[in-house]
Order: C-alpha cells, then sequence, then structure tokens
C-alpha cells in the first residue's frame, strides 16, 4: 500500500505540470532535449566491439569516419628516427697532437742518428728517452736510425698521410679497434722492412684515440624532426579495419580504440561531453526565444511546431549523412521557419541548426560551411514569398549555390586533379550539393499542408491562394454582388498599402479585404453598393430592422467563412471589421422618428455593430480602409482638390475618437501614415480626367478611315 500511494504521487507530479501552460513548457523542453541529445548521441556513437588480442573477430568492422591512425603513424615515425645518424661533434686536438708526437719522433730520430760516438743499443736507449715510449722494440729503433734522410722524410710522410686519413675519416667511441687494424693494414703496405713497420705501428697505437664525441640532445633532436616530418597515416572512412573471423592483432586494437569503436558503445566522458554542449545551446536558443520572440515563448503550440521542425531537419541530415555529407542541409528547416514563423527566427535556428549537424559530420568544416550558407539562401529566398513557385526557386538557389561552394571548396583544399578517384569523388559531391538543394524544398513544399492545418497557422502560401479571383468565395461575391466585390477589392488596395506603410502584414490586410463583407451576399440589395437604379428596399422597414439587417452581414460572413474553412486570423479580421461602430443613418432616422413619439427610449447599443474592436493592426486598417472607400465614393464631386484628404482625416478622427481603436496596436503616427496612403491612393484614383471634345474626336476617327482606305 505504501508503494501504490508513492507510486500515485510520483504520476500526479507530471499530470499537475501538463495542466498548466508552464508546465507543459517545461514537459517540451525536457522531451525535445532527451530527443535531440539522444538522437545525436546514437548518430555520432557507433556500436563498439569487443574484441581481444590473438582471437578472431567477431564481426566486420568498417571505418563509420576518418581518424588518424596512430598506430601505423608511430611505427612509421619511428623507422624514420631510427633512420637518422647519430650527431657527433668533431676534436681536432686529436689531429693537432698526433702530428706533433709524430714530427717528434721523427726529429729526435734525425738528431740522434747523427751521434756518431754512441753505439746503436745506446742510441736506442736515449731515443726511447727522448719520446717516451718505452714499449718500441730495440730493433725497430735501431732500424729506423739506421734509415737515410731520404728515406725517413719518406717514412714521415707516409705515417703522417694515414694518421691523418684514419683521424680525418673520424673515430668513435668504441671504434679505436677499427681505426688500428685500419692503420695497421695501411703500415703493412709500405716498402720498408718489419722491423720499421712494426716500429710505425708502435708510434700510432697511443695517437689513433677517439675525435667523433657522441651528441645525444643534437642526436635526438635531429630524430625528432624526422618524426615530425612524417605524414600522419589516416584511416579512410569505410576502409576495412578487421573482417570476420581473421585474428586480432595490436594494430586492430590501436585502429578501433582510434576510432572509439572499442568496447562499450561511449566512454562517460563522450556522455558528458555531449550532454554539456547540447545543455549550453539548448540555454542559449530559449534566451533568443525569451528574449526577442514572446510570442513564440509563451504559446506551447508554435514551441511544440518549432521544435517539430528541429527534430524534422536533423532526421533528414542524419539520413543524407549515410549517403554523402554534402546531402546534409538545413534549407528545408529555413524554409519552414521563415514561411511559419519568420526570417529573422529562421536565421538564428539556421546556425543552431549548423552546430546540431556539426556533430553528425565530426564537426568537418566543408560540411559545415555548406549547411550555414544553403540555409541562409533558402531563407532570403522565400522572405518576400509571393507566390508557391517561390519555394521551388529556392530549392533551384540553395542547388547552385551548393554547386559553387563544392567546387569552390575542392579547389581550395585539394586542388585539381584528372585522376579518376578525385573526378568520382568531385562529380558525387556536386551532385549531392544539387540533390540537397531540390530535396530541400520538394520536403518543405510537401511539409507545409499538413503543418498548417495541424497546428492551424496561416501562411503566406494559403494567403496567396485565397486571394485568387478564381475561389469560389469571390467567383459567387462577383457574380451575386457586383458592387460589394468592386469595393472589397478598392479597399484590399488600400489596406494593402496602408499595412506596408506601418509594418503590417500586407498580404493578410489584403486577403481579409477580399473577404471582409462576404456576409452581403446573403441579403445583396439591402446594400446602396449593389443597389442598381432600383427602389431602396430600406424604405419599406423600420430603422431599427435595417439597422439589424445591415448589421448581420458581419454575422453571416462569419458563417459563410466557417463554411469556406477560411483561416482564423481572416475570420477574426472579418468579424473586428467594423468593430462597434455606430450604424449613424438608421440611427439618426430611429432618432428622428422618435422624436414624434416622446415616450419611445432608444438605446444607441442597438444600432451598434456587436465587435470586438479591432485587436490587431490589420483589422483596424480594414475598419479604416472600409469606412473611408465608402465614404469618398458617396462625394458628389470626389475630385475636387482637398475633399478627399479633408474626408479621410474626419473619418479617422471619429473612428479614434470613439474608441475603435483602443484595443488596437496602433499609434498616432501609424494613423497619419495610414491617412497618408489613403489620400495618395485616393486622390490617384478620383484625379481630375480632361475632357476630350466631341468634334475633335470625329475628326480624329476620320482621319483614321481615310488613312486606312489609302492604305488598302
Amino acid at each position: 500500500m505504501v508503494f501504490f500511494s508513492k507510486f500515485g504521487k510520483m504520476i500526479k507530479i507530471p499530470l499537475s505540470l501538463a495542466k498548466n501552460a508552464q508546465g507543459q513548457k517545461i514537459i517540451l523542453g525536457v522531451g525535445v532535449f532527451l530527443i535531440i541529445y539522444f538522437f545525436l548521441l546514437f548518430s555520432i556513437v557507433p556500436l563498439g566491439i569487443s574484441v581481444e588480442l590473438g582471437k578472431p573477430s567477431p564481426k566486420t568492422v568498417y571505418a563509420p569516419r576518418e581518424v588518424i591512425d596512430y598506430y601505423s603513424t608511430n611505427k612509421l615515425r619511428e623507422e624514420a628516427a631510427m633512420a637518422v645518424g647519430e650527431a657527433f661533434d668533431y676534436d681536432s686536438s686529436v689531429l693537432k697532437e698526433g702530428r706533433d708526437v709524430i714530427n717528434h719522433f721523427f726529429q729526435q730520430a734525425r738528431e740522434i742518428k747523427g751521434m756518431t760516438d754512441l753505439s746503436d743499443q745506446e742510441k736506442a736507449v736515449l731515443f726511447r728517452e727522448k719520446i717516451n715510449n718505452s714499449s718500441m722494440p730495440e730493433e725497430s729503433i735501431i732500424a729506423i736510425l739506421k734509415q737515410s734522410e731520404g728515406d725517413l722524410d719518406e717514412l714521415q710522410a707516409r705515417v703522417e698521410e694515414i694518421f691523418r686519413e684514419i683521424t680525418t675519416q673520424g673515430i668513435k667511441e668504441n671504434g679505436e679497434q677499427a681505426a688500428l687494424r685500419q692503420a695497421f693494414q695501411d703500415i703493412s703496405l709500405l716498402s720498408f722492412q718489419s722491423e720499421i713497420r712494426q716500429g710505425m705501428e708502435m708510434l700510432l697505437y697511443p695517437l689513433l684515440r677517439p675525435n667523433m664525441i657522441y651528441n645525444a640532445e643534437v642526436t635526438e633532436a635531429n630524430r625528432e624532426l624526422a618524426r615530425q616530418s612524417q605524414e600522419p597515416v589516416k584511416i579512410l572512412k569505410n576502409s576495412l579495419i578487421v573482417q570476420e573471423g581473421e585474428k586480432v592483432t595490436e594494430k586492430h586494437i590501436a585502429q578501433l580504440e582510434a576510432l572509439g569503436l572499442l568496447g562499450p558503445r561511449i566512454y562517460a566522458s563522450g556522455y558528458i561531453g555531449l550532454f554539456f554542449a547540447l545543455a549550453i545551446l539548448y540555454v542559449v536558443v530559449a534566451l533568443y526565444l525569451f528574449l526577442f520572440h514572446s510570442d513564440i515563448w509563451n504559446n506551447t503550440t508554435l514551441l511544440t511546431l518549432l521544435s517539430l521542425i528541429v527534430v524534422l531537419t536533423l532526421v533528414f541530415g542524419l539520413a543524407g549523412r549515410y549517403f554523402s555529407g554534402y546531402l546534409i542541409s538545413t534549407a528545408m528547416g529555413g524554409i519552414l521557419m521563415t514561411v511559419l514563423f519568420s526570417s529573422r527566427l529562421a536565421i538564428f535556428m539556421n546556425i543552431v541548426l549548423s552546430l546540431l549537424l556539426g556533430f553528425i559530420v565530426d564537426g568537418e568544416f566543408t560540411f559545415i560551411v555548406i549547411t550555414l550558407l544553403g540555409g541562409l539562401v533558402a531563407i532570403y529566398s522565400v522572405s518576400h514569398l509571393q507566390r508557391r513557385f517561390d519555394l521551388t526557386k529556392a530549392g533551384i538557389y540553395v542547388a547552385a549555390v551548393n554547386m559553387v561552394l563544392i567546387i569552390a571548396l575542392f579547389l581550395l583544399f585539394k586542388g585539381f586533379q584528372l585522376q579518376y578517384e578525385y573526378l568520382r569523388e568531385f562529380s558525387v559531391s556536386v551532385l549531392a550539393g544539387i540533390g540537397s538543394g531540390l530535396f530541400s524544398a520538394i520536403m518543405a513544399i510537401g511539409l507545409l499542408p499538413f503543418l498548417e492545418s495541424a497546428f492551424g497557422l496561416t501562411t503566406a502560401i494559403t494567403l496567396l491562394e485565397l486571394a485568387d479571383p478564381g475561389r469560389p468565395l469571390l467567383r459567387k461575391l462577383l457574380m451575386e454582388t457586383p458592387g460589394t466585390y468592386h469595393h472589397s477589392i478598392m479597399v484590399g488596395n488600400l489596406a494593402e498599402a496602408a499595412a506596408e506603410a506601418i509594418h503590417a502584414d500586407p498580404l493578410l490586410s489584403r486577403v481579409a479585404a477580399f473577404y471582409h463583407d462576404i456576409g452581403k451576399i446573403k441579403r445583396p440589395y439591402f446594400f446602396v453598393e449593389n443597389q442598381f437604379a432600383g427602389e431602396n428596399p430600406h424604405n419599406k422597414i423600420s430603422p431599427n430592422l435595417s439597422a439589424l439587417i445591415i448589421r448581420s452581414h458581419v454575422k453571416d460572413g462569419l458563417e459563410f467563412a466557417k463554411e469556406a474553412k477560411l483561416p482564423l486570423p481572416v475570420r477574426e479580421i472579418l468579424q473586428q471589421h467594423h468593430g462597434t461602430t455606430l450604424i449613424s443613418f438608421f440611427y439618426q432616422q430611429a432618432v428622428n422618428n422618435s422624436e414624434k413619439d416622446k415616450n419611445t427610449r432608444l438605446p444607441e447599443e442597438d444600432f451598434r455593430y456587436e465587435g470586438p474592436r479591432p485587436q490587431t493592426k490589420e483589422a483596424a486598417i480594414l475598419l479604416l480602409a472600409d469606412s473611408v472607400e465608402a465614404a469618398v465614393r458617396s462625394l458628389s464631386h470626389p475630385m475636387a482638390p482637398g475633399r478627399i484628404e479633408s474626408m479621410v482625416r474626419r473619418i479617422i478622427k471619429e473612428k479614434l475618437n470613439d474608441g475603435q481603436f483602443d484595443e488596437a496596436p496602433l499609434t498616432l503616427k501609424d494613423l497619419d501614415k495610414i491617412g497618408d496612403t489613403f489620400v495618395y491612393i485616393l486622390t490617384g484614383v478620383y484625379h481630375q480626367r480632361i475632357e476630350y471634345p466631341e468634334k475633335e474626336l470625329r475628326a480624329d476617327l476620320e482621319r483614321v478611315k481615310q488613312k486606312n482606305g489609302n492604305n488598302s
């Protein structure tokens, strides 16, 4: 029982949240965040594989993206480093000191050789003392001292040359034995007796010592330079890593780890990193909507629609990634947001969508650039939508821009090559970019009607279709109430121009004007514009009944509008286009009649429209345009200078004083601009025309007939 009571409380919390707007917003926000988070998580991070070294692979694995093969790269770099020789510092003192010893040796030999008063043994003892070499055999010294001057010079030159060559080549540490072997081999080739050659060996033996000192610091620097000069080896996307049943090696494990495919789906740090990155982006979007689009932020339906467009764009982006990164696009989302919301919001969300799709393509710069710019082109193309074909043109523009961008990026980063692989990749990329633009437009065109219907929105496309004169309701208005039809067309022109002047919605104003009097179809001849030289039926009924009939055209119009399924904004303007205005003509008649019967009380509310008063700029504009057009048309001489402007200003002032604009977001400056626009257009319509004299007209006709007769 305790468990069920706690469970019931847990259920009541989300249910209570769902009952209020704020709670719905929280649930929507959390839900969309989780959808996008897991969508990105599973699209970015592929399934992992568990393998063991030396055992068969349980499945065939291909690289899901392009990464650096650190295993192969490090191996090649170490091979390049080992190919670099060791660095040594040359010790020139060894050569200098050796030459000095050799020169001293032969100098002493020449001096002692000339001492004739000494025996050979005495000379040998003295010579050994002079050269400080006790290991040299006596017989070698005696043989050297018996050589002639010329032979001594030749021997010295040959020994110095052997020593110089060997030391110049360099003697490394632990390389003395190799140097001695070379020296002894060269000495053995001398054309002197063996005792002398043996003595030369004993002479050079202590002199051949290392003169190439190993420099560890320079050696390591050179090897590091060789490592860095080696280009990283890349694992290309879709390349085979390991086949099913293949024995797993260290290289396989290293490559799987580099791709993030080793072990479970993702490391914990990946979950956390993606969560915080998405959370920051989510907060930025929420703040933007709160600060700059409060109408959307405070409307759960619009937030749901915006979220749905974002999710759909990401879904189609992920689907495109499996064919080519150039198929990924935000153009569809940009078109839908521009048409359903505004271009300002669409531009911001296009940047957000480009960043989100950047996760899917692993931050590839070229894909992000094309996605971002393609979306901006789509938004610009439909920012001033005039007809449905503009959506198709947007797709064509995006396709063209994508193609140019792809060509530019290929030339920038890869140059131009006449190779099969390059041309194949280039062609596929260009075709993918073109397909991305066209596909975005097709999907936007297909989704728009469903989104409009599901969320009860009215787009420019719908309004453009409603403005078609061939629509059944407008055709009926023309055929049954031609005067009202032409009045509506004129009011539409006035309303559209005024809406442009005060930055309202011109298209909505024009379409609402076309339909604002459709209620008159029910009783057309009770309205003066449809009374063509006939008797006025109001002359036979009371002013109260006349006012009721006139007032009922709003209610009748709403019924026609609902039957024709006109969108809500048009129906609302139709209901508000008279506000609570007084039907002054019949009210005055009733007042005049009531003066005869002083006991009759005449409430003014019975002669006012039911309203409500205009709630939007478009409804207020239509109220004024309707009143002004009817009033100016009733003037006996509307083309007289100043009469039109006087009439327009008077009507605006009367409506303002009557409180008809109290609930509309209009300023006095807006009303002044509306008045200027009305005066400009109506003055052009009712301008003074030049009267063409009848006699001159007949003369012109006769001249034309004579000319045609002569030509024939």
